[in-house]
């Protein structure tokens, strides 16, 4: 039997702008820029990753600029918002009025299966969503980033569920259930809620029947992608050869130096990844200056002056930036 996925690992988009989405991330949502790489693939192309204080597995949202892309489009058959969690239903009012002043598009408070969330958009109409841990159990969340500007009893503090559109809808369940051995444990009309190991918010995938849409296509806007996590190496060979059993093209082992990878197209326009907790980001920069600097792996460092040439320069520093608790 094959080992179970643990919850959300990462949540990868795509951006017009690195440098907005910086600004957006850290000043705006409080979450801490725990690396400021390159795309392994595409070393022209930013890869920033936003996490907690420590860059813990399961709090981490990720973002590629790919040069010239055009806007995506919303529809069916895609990853269609990412879920952030925060620690009370109080919190979700602080963030209410914080959107408020900053003129952030939000839905108000609402409830989705038992639990108080806020959906709201970013410049590019990325959608995400707040959610409530004030009941929440199962997987453990992160630490919030110590030095942003959201007081910690508000702050966020890792991945909530990532919400599928999907066309296909008995099709998916079943790759959920009898692939990826998720378990459905709530349904409201057209949405199902399913879950994977400890459960939890941060184990969860919200999965929307939707045949009126058109295609989503992707671009900026939109995920790229969504990661599970597997506890090492060891784990992801299981899962690189349970995806191969049930007939599915994967890209086989994938070294990401931040972590080891698997990547799997399990429905139309929906690529999952399974990824290891570690070894984590905090290998190879210190701590009080995580994300400042660009961080290559040791297999692109060699060509460190062809990337710096190729990616435009982006101010990171925060380590002197005197960044104050904004609590209203």
């Amino acid at each position: 039997m094959v080992t179970s996925l643990k919850g959300m690992h990462h949540v990868t988009a795509i951006t017009s702008s690195a440098e907005k989405n910086y600004h957006f991330f850290t000043y705006v949502l409080g979450m801490r820029l725990v690396k400021k790489s390159v795309n392994q693939d595409d070393i022209q192309t930013y890869h920033l990753f936003f996490a907690d204080d420590k860059g813990s597995p399961g709090t981490d949202m990720t973002f590629f600029d790919f040069p010239g892309i055009p806007k995506g489009k919303h529809g069916t058959n895609e990853i269609y918002r990412t879920g952030f969690r925060v620690p009370s239903d109080e919190a979700l009012d602080y963030w209410v009025k914080r959107f408020d002043r900053l003129e952030i598009k939000h839905s108000g408070v609402q409830n989705q299966f038992g639990t108080k969330v806020l959906s709201f958009v970013d410049f590019d109409d990325q959608q995400y969503q707040l959610v409530s841990d004030e009941n929440n159990q199962g997987v453990a969340s992160g630490t919030p980033w110590q030095e942003g500007p959201i007081p910690l009893e508000y702050a966020i503090t890792g991945l909530g569920p990532i919400h599928v559109r999907i066309a296909d809808f008995d099709f998916f369940k079943r790759v959920l259930e009898e692939v990826l051995l998720f378990t459905e444990i709530k349904n409201d009309d057209s949405f199902h809620l399913f879950e994977v190991g400890q459960g939890g918010n941060g184990a969860q995938v919200i999965v929307e029947h939707n045949e009126r849409l058109p295609q989503g296509r992707q671009g900026y806007g939109t995920v790229h992608h969504a990661a599970f996590r597997v506890d090492n190496r060891d784990v992801l060979e299981e899962w690189i050869k349970r995806m191969s059993m049930f007939g599915f093209q994967t890209s086989g082992y994938v070294d990401r130096f931040f972590f080891e990878s698997l990547y799997a197209r399990v429905a139309p326009q929906i690529l999952f990844e399974f990824a290891t907790d570690g070894p984590g980001f905090m290998g190879d920069e210190p701590y009080e200056t995580l994300g400042e600097k660009l961080s290559l792996p040791p297999f692109l460092e060699a060509k460190r002056e062809e990337i710096e040439r190729q990616v435009r320069p982006i101010d990171t520093v925060r380590s002197t930036v005197d960044i104050q608790k904004e609590y209203e």
